[in-house]
């Protein structure tokens, strides 16, 4: 079902560090990253939950290496971006965020996402299909597999009382990307912050997980409306599974199919759920190829 060789794609470029940036959202203001690497378009990253921009940091980097100008963002209430005054969370108000962004960058953005920040995606472009040029879903679909979604709920939930030091952060994210231990857990400051209390917490709100069942860490989904978002979308669609998800399974990606049939499907043989993180060259590359065949920019 799906395509699994990755394709050649051209050489990269040396791109310096990138300038910051900041939307405003109106009760929030979203801040992130951007790499300025040529003319080809504009490419927006948008995380998972629980995470931040740094998640892409690499891919981002390599493909303003490759000529696009691409933005790592901060959804509301991760990283450094504001958290929501009221504490609420929810895909409208994240669809609503990224609506108000993609037009302050002057709309036709390449919205790539993964898991949260895909169904981000998917929801702004079939609300309004002139708002992306392209859309990549990075290992999410609207039906997800149950088992891959309360993993993600049980691990975002354990650890809200934070941790003593750096190595219990780095020892938790290994256990549950089932990666190798970071050997210098000092690049985790980037996910996580200390507080006045010595302890190591998240870097986004915990009231994000109060709205939000035990069986389903995204917030404000169901597989029925987004199926109906879906349905809309008329850009051209690239869906990066990982080879090892637990997340995304055949069945979500044939009912998804079914309703966006002109979507192609790309698997990363070694990924896991968090695709670019598993395997960025491979991803990157996927991505890549994929853009390399959108008509040049009016």
């Amino acid at each position: 079902m799906a395509e699994r060789r990755v394709p050649t794609v051209r050489r990269m470029t040396t791109i310096e560090a990138p300038e910051a940036v900041s939307y405003d959202c109106g009760d929030v203001a979203l801040r992130g990253d951007r790499w300025t690497g040529g003319d080809r378009g504009q490419v927006l990253f948008l995380h998972g939950g629980g995470q931040t921009r740094h998640s892409w940091g690499g891919a981002a980097q390599a493909l303003a290496g490759r000529g696009w100008i691409t933005t790592t963002l901060d959804l509301r209430g991760h990283g450094d971006s504001d958290w929501s005054p009221d504490g609420t969370y929810g895909m409208d108000r994240y669809a609503a965020d990224i609506a108000r962004v993609v037009e302050q960058m002057g709309r036709g953005v390449v919205l790539v996402g993964a898991s949260l920040g895909g169904l981000t995606s998917l929801s702004v472009a079939g609300r309004d299909p002139s708002a992306a040029r392209a859309l990549v879903l990075v290992d999410i679909v609207p039906r997800t597999a149950a088992a891959g979604v309360q993993r993600i709920g049980e691990f975002m939930r354990a650890h809200l009382d934070g941790f003593d030091d750096l190595d219990q952060v780095a020892d938790a994210i290994a256990a549950y990307t089932k990666r190798p231990r970071r050997t210098n857990p000092e690049g985790l400051k980037k996910n996580v912050r200390r507080r006045e209390d010595g302890r190591w917490y998240w870097h986004w709100d915990p009231a994000m997980m109060q709205i939000v069942p035990d069986d389903e860490p995204r917030p404000g989904t169901r597989p029925e409306p987004l199926l109906d978002l879906a349905r809309a979308v008329t850009a051209p669609v690239l869906v990066v599974r990982g080879g090892r998800s637990d997340v995304v399974d055949d069945e979500g990606i044939a009912e998804f199919l079914a309703v966006v049939p002109h979507a192609r499907v790309v698997d990363v043989a070694e990924a896991g759920h968090m695709v670019a993180g598993d395997d960025n060259d491979d991803f990157t590359s996927a991505v890549d190829a994929f853009l390399e065949e959108l008509s040049t920019p009016a």
